[in-house]
């Protein structure tokens, strides 16, 4: 079986392993938890069979879908993980593109690192994107805190029962502009996953059964979308994602 090992920089200059992951995803997020949240001196990187891993949006789509039954398991909260999902971001946050296996080793680094804490700030801070659409890390960031401060006000006052049905953020008087649409419908992190990915790339086959296909405007039914070929994503796209994360249903 493919072995992948994250090392690190021994006090010789040596590479000393740390961990072994059966998949190569698997490695890229243990070296994303233990970078985050602090300033290291270490290096860390992965040997093992070279990637990519993953090369579609079905490939993208059944590791989000496996993340959010985990995460359901887990009974995390969706500001737990966005928070989690914030903190192990600022590794990357200096490149412009992202490899798949990256964005995926994200999002699982996100379920397997101590969430910090909600900073108040973020509910009176000026989240708004400077300009007409998402442009880079900074801007994902500010879409990611606006979702926080939204889920922080429906803490206060409950979306109730209907929610599902999709429901406007309450946005009280006082806080800060944000730079996402008021409106949502998932509200926790297997919704949120499965959304993000089927909304913004597809990849969902009805099989999975997680999404129910529907007839179209043509009178046909659509049991599947279409597979295609990712070679990278920017923060852009990985704004696209948060946002069908929140609103696609």
């Amino acid at each position: 079986m493919p072995v992948w090992d994250v090392m690190r920089q021994g006090d010789n200059g040596d590479g000393v392993r740390m961990s072994s992951h059966d998949s190569r995803v698997g490695a890229l997020a243990r070296v994303l938890v233990m970078e985050s949240g602090v300033v290291h001196k270490q290096t860390y990187w992965v040997v093992g069979p070279p990637g990519p891993a993953y090369q579609t949006n079905r490939d993208l789509y059944l590791h989000f879908l496996h993340l959010g039954q985990e995460a359901r398991s887990a009974s995390w909260s969706l500001s737990a993980y966005l928070r989690g999902l914030w903190k192990v971001s600022v590794p990357l946050r200096g490149r412009a593109e992202l490899a798949l296996d990256d964005v995926a080793a994200m999002f699982s680094a996100a379920a397997a690192t101590p969430p910090p804490s909600y900073d108040p700030a973020w509910s009176t801070t000026d989240l708004a994107l400077p300009g007409s659409a998402p442009a880079g890390y900074t801007d994902w960031e500010r879409i990611i805190l606006s979702q926080l401060a939204d889920l922080e006000d429906f803490v206060l006052h409950p979306p109730g029962p209907r929610a599902r049905f999709g429901v406007n953020a309450p946005r009280p008087p006082g806080g800060g502009t944000r730079a996402t649409p008021p409106r949502w419908l998932n509200f926790d992190p297997a919704a949120y996953l499965e959304c993000a990915v089927a909304g913004g790339y597809g990849g969902w086959d009805a099989a999975d059964g997680a999404r129910v296909p529907l007839p179209n405007p043509q009178g046909t039914t659509t049991r599947r979308s279409t597979i295609r070929a990712i070679t990278t994503m920017g923060w852009p796209d990985l704004a696209r994602i948060a946002v069908c994360g929140q609103t696609y249903e």
